[in-house]
Protein backbone atom coordinates (compact mmCIF):
# COMPACT_ATOMS: atom_id res chain seq x y z
CA UNK A 1 0.00 0.00 0.00
CA UNK A 2 0.94 3.58 -0.81
CA UNK A 3 -0.28 6.03 1.80
CA UNK A 4 -1.43 9.40 0.45
CA UNK A 5 0.40 12.34 2.47
CA UNK A 6 -0.81 15.06 0.29
CA UNK A 7 -3.39 15.87 2.54
CA UNK A 8 -1.60 15.52 5.80
CA UNK A 9 -4.52 17.19 8.81
CA UNK A 10 -6.81 18.29 5.98
CA UNK A 11 -10.66 16.87 5.57
CA UNK A 12 -11.07 15.61 2.33
CA UNK A 13 -14.10 13.51 1.04
CA UNK A 14 -14.11 10.11 -1.08
CA UNK A 15 -17.59 9.55 -2.92
CA UNK A 16 -17.22 6.22 -4.58
CA UNK A 17 -16.55 3.16 -2.58
CA UNK A 18 -15.83 0.27 -5.18
CA UNK A 19 -12.33 -1.04 -5.12
CA UNK A 20 -10.22 2.29 -5.76
CA UNK A 21 -12.61 4.23 -3.69
CA UNK A 22 -11.79 2.12 -0.24
CA UNK A 23 -8.23 1.74 -1.43
CA UNK A 24 -7.56 5.97 -1.72
CA UNK A 25 -9.59 6.69 1.29
CA UNK A 26 -7.93 3.89 3.20
CA UNK A 27 -3.91 5.67 1.83
CA UNK A 28 -5.85 9.36 2.87
CA UNK A 29 -6.24 8.30 6.52
CA UNK A 30 -2.86 6.58 6.47
CA UNK A 31 -1.18 9.58 5.16
CA UNK A 32 -2.92 11.89 8.27
CA UNK A 33 -5.97 12.92 6.27
CA UNK A 34 -9.48 13.68 7.91
CA UNK A 35 -10.99 11.63 5.42
CA UNK A 36 -15.32 11.50 5.21
CA UNK A 37 -16.56 9.10 2.87
CA UNK A 38 -19.77 8.17 1.36
CA UNK A 39 -21.43 5.51 -1.59
CA UNK A 40 -24.83 5.33 -2.73
CA UNK A 41 -24.68 1.81 -2.29
CA UNK A 42 -25.84 0.19 1.37
CA UNK A 43 -23.48 -2.53 0.97
CA UNK A 44 -20.29 -0.52 0.38
CA UNK A 45 -20.93 1.73 2.96
CA UNK A 46 -21.32 -1.05 5.19
CA UNK A 47 -17.87 -2.08 3.82
CA UNK A 48 -16.61 1.56 4.33
CA UNK A 49 -18.17 1.32 8.43
CA UNK A 50 -16.47 -1.89 8.61
CA UNK A 51 -13.21 -0.36 7.93
CA UNK A 52 -13.28 2.27 10.69
CA UNK A 53 -14.02 5.00 8.06
CA UNK A 54 -16.03 7.59 8.74
CA UNK A 55 -18.90 7.44 6.63
CA UNK A 56 -21.33 11.00 5.30
CA UNK A 57 -23.28 11.96 2.55
CA UNK A 58 -21.56 15.54 1.60
CA UNK A 59 -24.87 15.83 -0.37
CA UNK A 60 -26.24 16.20 2.71
CA UNK A 61 -23.64 17.55 5.22
CA UNK A 62 -22.12 19.80 2.46
CA UNK A 63 -18.27 20.34 1.68
CA UNK A 64 -17.38 23.63 3.70
CA UNK A 65 -13.80 23.44 4.57
CA UNK A 66 -12.79 20.44 2.29
CA UNK A 67 -9.89 20.69 0.44
CA UNK A 68 -10.50 17.71 -2.01
CA UNK A 69 -13.00 15.35 -3.22
CA UNK A 70 -11.88 12.32 -5.07
CA UNK A 71 -14.49 10.62 -6.97
CA UNK A 72 -15.30 7.29 -8.11
CA UNK A 73 -14.49 7.22 -12.05
CA UNK A 74 -18.16 5.46 -12.78
CA UNK A 75 -19.51 8.85 -11.07
CA UNK A 76 -20.65 11.36 -14.28
CA UNK A 77 -18.11 14.24 -14.11
CA UNK A 78 -19.52 16.14 -17.27
CA UNK A 79 -22.24 13.83 -18.87
CA UNK A 80 -24.74 13.59 -19.55
CA UNK A 81 -25.03 15.65 -16.65
CA UNK A 82 -22.29 16.47 -13.29
CA UNK A 83 -23.29 14.36 -10.54
CA UNK A 84 -25.11 16.22 -7.53
CA UNK A 85 -21.80 15.65 -5.68
CA UNK A 86 -19.61 17.29 -8.45
CA UNK A 87 -22.22 20.50 -8.76
CA UNK A 88 -21.67 20.99 -4.83
CA UNK A 89 -17.85 20.84 -5.11
CA UNK A 90 -17.77 22.95 -7.63
CA UNK A 91 -19.82 25.57 -6.40
CA UNK A 92 -18.06 24.76 -3.16
CA UNK A 93 -14.93 25.78 -5.01
CA UNK A 94 -13.37 22.06 -4.04
CA UNK A 95 -11.24 20.24 -6.35
CA UNK A 96 -12.53 17.22 -7.76
CA UNK A 97 -10.00 14.76 -8.65
CA UNK A 98 -9.62 10.68 -9.27
CA UNK A 99 -7.10 8.07 -7.27
CA UNK A 100 -4.35 8.19 -9.99
CA UNK A 101 -4.00 12.48 -9.80
CA UNK A 102 -3.07 11.86 -6.14
CA UNK A 103 -1.00 8.80 -6.72
CA UNK A 104 1.27 9.87 -9.22
CA UNK A 105 2.63 12.77 -7.07
CA UNK A 106 2.81 10.43 -4.26
CA UNK A 107 5.22 8.19 -6.42
CA UNK A 108 7.47 11.00 -7.07
CA UNK A 109 7.68 12.32 -4.14
CA UNK A 110 8.55 9.33 -2.83
CA UNK A 111 11.11 7.92 -5.48
CA UNK A 112 11.66 10.23 -8.46
CA UNK A 113 13.54 6.98 -10.07
CA UNK A 114 11.05 4.94 -10.70
CA UNK A 115 8.75 5.35 -13.73
CA UNK A 116 5.29 5.56 -14.54
CA UNK A 117 3.77 3.94 -18.00
CA UNK A 118 0.04 4.97 -18.61
CA UNK A 119 -1.33 2.90 -21.21
CA UNK A 120 -5.16 4.16 -22.56
CA UNK A 121 -6.82 3.66 -25.65
CA UNK A 122 -10.71 1.94 -26.81
CA UNK A 123 -9.30 -1.52 -27.04
CA UNK A 124 -6.58 -4.13 -26.12
CA UNK A 125 -5.25 -1.60 -23.24
CA UNK A 126 -5.57 -4.61 -20.99
CA UNK A 127 -3.76 -6.47 -23.00
CA UNK A 128 -0.79 -4.10 -23.48
CA UNK A 129 -0.63 -3.11 -19.68
CA UNK A 130 0.00 -6.72 -18.57
CA UNK A 131 1.97 -7.61 -21.64
CA UNK A 132 4.29 -4.66 -20.83
CA UNK A 133 4.27 -6.11 -17.46
CA UNK A 134 5.19 -9.68 -18.04
CA UNK A 135 7.98 -8.34 -20.32
CA UNK A 136 9.46 -5.57 -17.53
CA UNK A 137 10.06 -8.65 -14.87
CA UNK A 138 11.30 -10.74 -17.58
CA UNK A 139 14.27 -7.72 -18.36
CA UNK A 140 14.74 -7.22 -14.50
CA UNK A 141 13.08 -4.56 -13.62
CA UNK A 142 9.98 -4.58 -10.60
CA UNK A 143 7.00 -4.39 -12.58
CA UNK A 144 3.86 -2.73 -10.44
CA UNK A 145 0.35 -3.47 -13.06
CA UNK A 146 -2.66 -1.79 -11.33
CA UNK A 147 -5.26 1.12 -12.64
CA UNK A 148 -8.12 0.00 -14.41
CA UNK A 149 -6.98 -3.51 -14.42
CA UNK A 150 -6.11 -6.00 -11.44
CA UNK A 151 -5.44 -3.57 -8.61
CA UNK A 152 -6.12 -0.22 -7.24
CA UNK A 153 -3.46 2.04 -7.76
CA UNK A 154 -2.79 2.83 -3.89
CA UNK A 155 -2.83 -0.95 -3.01
CA UNK A 156 0.42 -1.35 -5.34
CA UNK A 157 3.71 -1.41 -3.47
CA UNK A 158 5.70 1.88 -2.40
CA UNK A 159 8.11 2.67 -5.42
CA UNK A 160 11.92 1.60 -5.40
CA UNK A 161 14.22 2.65 -7.63
CA UNK A 162 13.65 0.18 -10.03
CA UNK A 163 10.11 0.27 -10.02
CA UNK A 164 7.58 0.47 -13.10
CA UNK A 165 4.12 0.97 -12.38
CA UNK A 166 1.69 0.12 -15.60
CA UNK A 167 -1.40 1.96 -14.88
CA UNK A 168 -4.54 1.45 -17.34
CA UNK A 169 -6.48 4.19 -17.29
CA UNK A 170 -9.71 4.99 -18.96
CA UNK A 171 -11.26 7.87 -20.17
CA UNK A 172 -12.76 8.46 -16.87
CA UNK A 173 -9.89 8.36 -15.25
CA UNK A 174 -7.87 10.78 -17.18
CA UNK A 175 -10.68 12.97 -16.65
CA UNK A 176 -10.29 13.10 -13.07
CA UNK A 177 -6.25 13.28 -13.09
CA UNK A 178 -6.09 17.06 -14.43
CA UNK A 179 -1.89 17.28 -14.18
CA UNK A 180 -1.42 13.70 -15.59
CA UNK A 181 2.39 13.20 -16.81
CA UNK A 182 3.16 9.95 -17.20
CA UNK A 183 6.86 9.22 -17.96
CA UNK A 184 5.82 6.61 -20.88
CA UNK A 185 1.99 7.59 -22.33
CA UNK A 186 0.74 4.86 -24.69
CA UNK A 187 -2.46 5.62 -26.65
CA UNK A 188 -3.18 3.00 -28.58
CA UNK A 189 -6.54 3.59 -30.96
CA UNK A 190 -9.85 5.51 -30.52
CA UNK A 191 -13.08 4.19 -32.05
CA UNK A 192 -16.21 5.37 -30.72
CA UNK A 193 -16.99 4.14 -27.50
CA UNK A 194 -18.50 6.01 -24.02
CA UNK A 195 -20.09 8.89 -25.91
CA UNK A 196 -22.93 8.33 -22.81
CA UNK A 197 -20.17 9.72 -20.87
CA UNK A 198 -18.30 12.45 -23.32
CA UNK A 199 -21.07 13.61 -25.13
CA UNK A 200 -19.38 13.35 -28.21
CA UNK A 201 -16.47 11.26 -30.02
CA UNK A 202 -14.21 14.56 -30.12
CA UNK A 203 -14.39 15.42 -26.87
CA UNK A 204 -13.70 11.37 -25.89
CA UNK A 205 -10.88 11.84 -27.84
CA UNK A 206 -9.49 15.11 -26.22
CA UNK A 207 -10.25 13.16 -22.95
CA UNK A 208 -7.84 10.42 -24.41
CA UNK A 209 -5.38 12.95 -25.56
CA UNK A 210 -4.76 14.98 -22.21
CA UNK A 211 -2.29 11.56 -21.65
CA UNK A 212 0.29 13.95 -23.27
CA UNK A 213 -0.77 17.34 -22.34
CA UNK A 214 2.00 17.81 -19.25
CA UNK A 215 4.91 15.75 -21.18
CA UNK A 216 8.09 16.85 -20.96
CA UNK A 217 11.46 16.55 -22.51
CA UNK A 218 12.23 13.43 -20.36
CA UNK A 219 9.16 12.02 -21.46
CA UNK A 220 7.62 9.36 -24.37
CA UNK A 221 4.44 9.63 -26.05
CA UNK A 222 4.06 6.33 -28.54
CA UNK A 223 0.75 6.85 -30.27
CA UNK A 224 -0.70 4.35 -32.28
CA UNK A 225 -1.64 5.89 -36.03
CA UNK A 226 -3.98 3.37 -37.38
CA UNK A 227 -7.01 5.39 -36.87
CA UNK A 228 -7.60 8.98 -37.81
CA UNK A 229 -8.28 10.95 -34.23
CA UNK A 230 -5.39 9.25 -32.91
CA UNK A 231 -3.13 9.77 -36.13
CA UNK A 232 -4.65 13.85 -35.16
CA UNK A 233 -3.68 13.40 -31.49
CA UNK A 234 0.44 12.28 -32.73
CA UNK A 235 0.59 15.32 -35.13
CA UNK A 236 -0.47 17.55 -32.29
CA UNK A 237 1.91 15.95 -29.76
CA UNK A 238 4.79 15.91 -32.74
CA UNK A 239 3.61 19.52 -32.96
CA UNK A 240 4.31 20.38 -29.48
CA UNK A 241 7.78 19.46 -29.69
CA UNK A 242 8.16 18.23 -25.73
CA UNK A 243 7.64 14.55 -25.41
CA UNK A 244 10.09 12.00 -27.87
CA UNK A 245 7.74 10.52 -30.17
CA UNK A 246 6.82 7.10 -30.83
CA UNK A 247 4.19 6.46 -33.63
CA UNK A 248 2.95 2.90 -34.07
CA UNK A 249 1.20 1.67 -36.80
CA UNK A 250 0.39 -2.17 -38.00
CA UNK A 251 -0.97 -0.83 -41.36
CA UNK A 252 2.02 1.13 -43.27
CA UNK A 253 5.95 1.55 -43.03
CA UNK A 254 7.46 3.92 -40.55
CA UNK A 255 9.97 5.57 -41.13
CA UNK A 256 10.09 6.54 -37.84
CA UNK A 257 8.53 4.58 -35.24
CA UNK A 258 7.67 1.20 -34.65
CA UNK A 259 5.53 -0.96 -37.80
CA UNK A 260 3.98 -4.25 -38.11
CA UNK A 261 3.93 -5.34 -41.62
CA UNK A 262 2.38 -9.13 -42.46
CA UNK A 263 3.32 -10.22 -38.73
CA UNK A 264 7.07 -8.57 -38.55
CA UNK A 265 7.83 -5.86 -36.01
CA UNK A 266 10.36 -3.44 -37.47
CA UNK A 267 11.96 -0.44 -35.54
CA UNK A 268 12.79 2.10 -37.14
CA UNK A 269 13.58 4.45 -33.87
CA UNK A 270 17.83 4.42 -34.86
CA UNK A 271 17.27 6.76 -37.68
CA UNK A 272 17.15 2.75 -39.89
CA UNK A 273 14.60 0.52 -40.25
CA UNK A 274 15.47 -2.95 -38.37
CA UNK A 275 13.85 -6.36 -38.48
CA UNK A 276 12.73 -7.50 -34.88
CA UNK A 277 11.13 -10.71 -35.48
CA UNK A 278 7.69 -12.43 -36.40
CA UNK A 279 5.28 -11.95 -34.31
CA UNK A 280 3.08 -14.89 -36.26
CA UNK A 281 4.25 -16.94 -34.39
CA UNK A 282 3.26 -15.77 -30.74
CA UNK A 283 0.15 -17.76 -30.04
CA UNK A 284 -1.09 -15.88 -26.99
CA UNK A 285 -0.82 -12.56 -29.50
CA UNK A 286 -2.46 -13.56 -32.37
CA UNK A 287 -4.10 -11.46 -34.63
CA UNK A 288 -3.72 -8.09 -36.25
CA UNK A 289 -5.09 -6.18 -33.19
CA UNK A 290 -2.78 -8.11 -30.39
CA UNK A 291 0.25 -7.34 -32.99
CA UNK A 292 -0.69 -3.59 -32.34
CA UNK A 293 -0.15 -4.15 -28.58
CA UNK A 294 3.00 -5.81 -29.03
CA UNK A 295 4.16 -3.09 -31.06
CA UNK A 296 3.08 -0.60 -28.26
CA UNK A 297 4.83 -2.70 -25.95
CA UNK A 298 8.05 -2.92 -27.84
CA UNK A 299 8.41 0.48 -28.16
CA UNK A 300 7.76 1.02 -23.99
CA UNK A 301 10.41 -1.55 -23.85
CA UNK A 302 12.97 0.17 -25.74
CA UNK A 303 11.85 3.56 -24.04
CA UNK A 304 12.55 1.50 -20.73
CA UNK A 305 16.41 0.53 -22.44
CA UNK A 306 15.82 -2.91 -22.75
CA UNK A 307 17.35 -5.11 -25.86
CA UNK A 308 15.18 -5.89 -28.48
CA UNK A 309 15.96 -9.34 -28.74
CA UNK A 310 15.12 -9.50 -24.82
CA UNK A 311 12.11 -7.91 -25.53
CA UNK A 312 11.02 -10.23 -28.00
CA UNK A 313 11.68 -12.94 -26.07
CA UNK A 314 9.96 -12.01 -23.63
CA UNK A 315 7.15 -11.80 -25.60
CA UNK A 316 7.01 -15.73 -26.56
CA UNK A 317 6.51 -16.33 -22.96
CA UNK A 318 3.70 -14.00 -22.42
CA UNK A 319 0.84 -16.37 -21.17
CA UNK A 320 -1.66 -14.22 -22.67
CA UNK A 321 -4.97 -12.45 -20.68
CA UNK A 322 -7.71 -14.45 -19.21
CA UNK A 323 -10.92 -13.70 -21.15
CA UNK A 324 -9.00 -12.24 -24.12
CA UNK A 325 -8.25 -15.08 -26.89
CA UNK A 326 -6.77 -16.89 -23.78
CA UNK A 327 -5.46 -20.15 -24.99
CA UNK A 328 -6.81 -23.17 -22.21
CA UNK A 329 -5.25 -25.98 -23.66
CA UNK A 330 -3.53 -27.01 -27.23
CA UNK A 331 -3.44 -30.86 -28.02
CA UNK A 332 -3.15 -32.98 -31.46
CA UNK A 333 -2.56 -29.28 -33.46
CA UNK A 334 -5.79 -27.89 -31.53
CA UNK A 335 -5.76 -24.76 -30.01
CA UNK A 336 -8.14 -24.22 -27.25
CA UNK A 337 -8.95 -20.40 -26.80
CA UNK A 338 -11.21 -18.88 -24.67
CA UNK A 339 -12.43 -15.39 -25.82
CA UNK A 340 -15.30 -14.76 -23.35
CA UNK A 341 -14.60 -11.26 -23.41
CA UNK A 342 -16.21 -10.42 -26.95
CA UNK A 343 -19.51 -9.81 -25.80
CA UNK A 344 -20.61 -7.54 -29.42
CA UNK A 345 -19.58 -8.50 -32.58
CA UNK A 346 -16.90 -5.63 -33.39
CA UNK A 347 -14.51 -7.86 -30.47
CA UNK A 348 -15.50 -11.42 -31.71
CA UNK A 349 -14.15 -10.66 -35.17
CA UNK A 350 -10.47 -9.71 -34.04
CA UNK A 351 -10.56 -13.34 -32.91
CA UNK A 352 -12.11 -14.85 -35.80
CA UNK A 353 -9.71 -12.93 -38.17
CA UNK A 354 -6.59 -14.31 -35.63
CA UNK A 355 -7.48 -18.36 -37.09
CA UNK A 356 -8.11 -20.93 -39.91
CA UNK A 357 -10.34 -23.59 -39.27
CA UNK A 358 -12.42 -22.18 -36.40
CA UNK A 359 -14.82 -24.70 -34.64
CA UNK A 360 -16.76 -21.06 -32.76
CA UNK A 361 -18.57 -21.31 -30.26
CA UNK A 362 -20.98 -17.88 -30.08
CA UNK A 363 -24.38 -16.86 -28.70
CA UNK A 364 -25.62 -15.11 -25.81
CA UNK A 365 -28.21 -12.25 -25.11
CA UNK A 366 -27.51 -10.67 -28.86
CA UNK A 367 -26.49 -6.90 -29.27
CA UNK A 368 -27.56 -5.10 -31.70
CA UNK A 369 -26.98 -5.76 -35.12
CA UNK A 370 -25.97 -9.30 -34.61
CA UNK A 371 -23.58 -10.80 -36.40
CA UNK A 372 -24.09 -10.02 -39.94
CA UNK A 373 -20.75 -7.27 -39.92
CA UNK A 374 -18.64 -11.02 -39.16
CA UNK A 375 -19.28 -12.48 -42.97
CA UNK A 376 -16.18 -11.77 -44.04
CA UNK A 377 -15.01 -13.82 -41.62
CA UNK A 378 -17.09 -16.65 -41.86
CA UNK A 379 -14.72 -18.73 -44.53
CA UNK A 380 -12.04 -18.91 -42.10
CA UNK A 381 -15.09 -20.60 -39.69
CA UNK A 382 -15.60 -24.21 -39.60
CA UNK A 383 -18.48 -25.07 -37.60
CA UNK A 384 -20.44 -22.96 -35.46
CA UNK A 385 -21.88 -24.10 -32.58
CA UNK A 386 -24.85 -21.54 -31.17
CA UNK A 387 -25.77 -21.27 -27.65
CA UNK A 388 -28.43 -18.93 -25.37
CA UNK A 389 -30.96 -16.53 -26.82
CA UNK A 390 -28.97 -15.34 -29.94
CA UNK A 391 -29.30 -19.04 -31.49
CA UNK A 392 -31.89 -18.34 -33.78
CA UNK A 393 -30.90 -15.17 -35.05
CA UNK A 394 -27.35 -16.08 -35.53
CA UNK A 395 -28.02 -19.33 -37.26
CA UNK A 396 -30.29 -17.01 -39.62
CA UNK A 397 -27.34 -15.11 -40.38
CA UNK A 398 -24.77 -18.27 -40.91
CA UNK A 399 -27.64 -19.82 -42.79
CA UNK A 400 -25.45 -20.88 -46.42
CA UNK A 401 -22.53 -19.61 -45.68
CA UNK A 402 -21.54 -21.35 -42.35
CA UNK A 403 -22.65 -24.89 -41.36
CA UNK A 404 -24.21 -24.85 -37.51
CA UNK A 405 -26.05 -26.92 -35.46
CA UNK A 406 -28.22 -24.79 -32.32
CA UNK A 407 -26.45 -26.34 -29.42
CA UNK A 408 -28.06 -24.12 -26.78
CA UNK A 409 -26.05 -25.14 -23.82
CA UNK A 410 -22.33 -24.08 -22.91
CA UNK A 411 -21.19 -27.62 -21.89
CA UNK A 412 -23.00 -29.13 -24.94
CA UNK A 413 -21.42 -26.81 -27.81
CA UNK A 414 -17.86 -27.53 -26.35
CA UNK A 415 -18.86 -31.06 -26.15
CA UNK A 416 -19.70 -31.28 -29.99
CA UNK A 417 -16.76 -28.47 -30.40
CA UNK A 418 -14.61 -30.62 -29.23
CA UNK A 419 -15.23 -33.81 -31.20
CA UNK A 420 -15.30 -32.18 -34.32
CA UNK A 421 -12.08 -30.45 -34.20
CA UNK A 422 -10.20 -32.84 -33.08
CA UNK A 423 -11.89 -35.40 -35.55
CA UNK A 424 -11.04 -32.50 -38.20
CA UNK A 425 -7.08 -32.54 -36.72
CA UNK A 426 -6.17 -36.51 -37.27
CA UNK A 427 -7.62 -35.86 -40.50
CA UNK A 428 -5.22 -33.05 -41.44
CA UNK A 429 -7.12 -29.77 -41.11
CA UNK A 430 -5.76 -28.79 -37.34
CA UNK A 431 -8.00 -25.88 -36.19
CA UNK A 432 -9.16 -24.09 -32.99
CA UNK A 433 -12.24 -24.29 -30.86
CA UNK A 434 -12.78 -20.72 -30.41
CA UNK A 435 -15.34 -18.96 -27.38
CA UNK A 436 -16.00 -15.70 -29.10
CA UNK A 437 -19.92 -15.14 -28.14
CA UNK A 438 -20.72 -11.68 -29.58
CA UNK A 439 -22.93 -11.41 -27.05
CA UNK A 440 -23.52 -11.03 -23.70
CA UNK A 441 -23.66 -13.64 -20.89
CA UNK A 442 -26.76 -12.99 -18.68
CA UNK A 443 -29.26 -15.63 -20.12
CA UNK A 444 -26.60 -18.27 -19.10
CA UNK A 445 -23.83 -17.01 -16.71
CA UNK A 446 -23.37 -13.64 -14.16
CA UNK A 447 -21.04 -12.09 -15.79
CA UNK A 448 -18.38 -13.22 -19.02
CA UNK A 449 -15.91 -13.94 -16.53
CA UNK A 450 -18.03 -16.73 -15.32
CA UNK A 451 -18.64 -18.08 -18.61
CA UNK A 452 -14.98 -18.13 -19.74
CA UNK A 453 -14.15 -20.34 -16.56
CA UNK A 454 -16.57 -22.42 -17.15
CA UNK A 455 -15.47 -23.26 -20.67
CA UNK A 456 -12.21 -23.53 -19.31
CA UNK A 457 -13.01 -26.33 -17.05
CA UNK A 458 -15.49 -27.74 -20.24
CA UNK A 459 -12.27 -28.18 -21.94
CA UNK A 460 -9.84 -29.58 -19.60
CA UNK A 461 -13.13 -32.22 -18.47
CA UNK A 462 -13.76 -33.22 -22.52
CA UNK A 463 -10.22 -33.63 -23.12
CA UNK A 464 -9.51 -35.47 -20.03
CA UNK A 465 -12.93 -37.56 -21.25
CA UNK A 466 -11.26 -38.80 -24.47
CA UNK A 467 -8.05 -39.47 -23.23
CA UNK A 468 -6.17 -36.68 -24.25
CA UNK A 469 -5.59 -33.78 -21.08
CA UNK A 470 -3.72 -31.81 -23.55
CA UNK A 471 -1.74 -28.59 -22.69
CA UNK A 472 -2.73 -26.24 -19.97
CA UNK A 473 -2.01 -22.61 -21.20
Amino acid sequence: MIAARAYKDRKVGVYGLGASGLAVARALVEGGANVTVWDDGDAQRAKAEAANLSVSDPCVEGLDGYAALILAPGIPLTHPEPHQVVRLAQSAGVPVLGDVELFQHEVRALNPEAKIVAITGTNGKSTTTALIGHMVTANGRRAEVGGNIGKSVFDLDPPRSDTVYLIEVSSYQIDLAPTLRPDIGVLLNITPDHIDRHGTLEHYASVKARLFQFQEANDVAIVGIDDDLSSEICSAVCGKGTATLVPVSTAKSLSRGVCVLDGVLYDSGSGKTDRVGDLKELKTLAGQHNWQNAAAAYAVGRSLGFPADRILHSFRSFPGLAHRMEIVAETEGVLFVNDSKATNAEAAGKALSAYDNIHWIAGGVPKEGGIDTLSPFFPAVEKAYLIGEAADAFGASLEGQVPYVAAGALDAAVAAAVRDAMSASRAGRRGVVLLSPACASFDQFKNFEVRGDAFREMVHAALKAIGNGGEAA
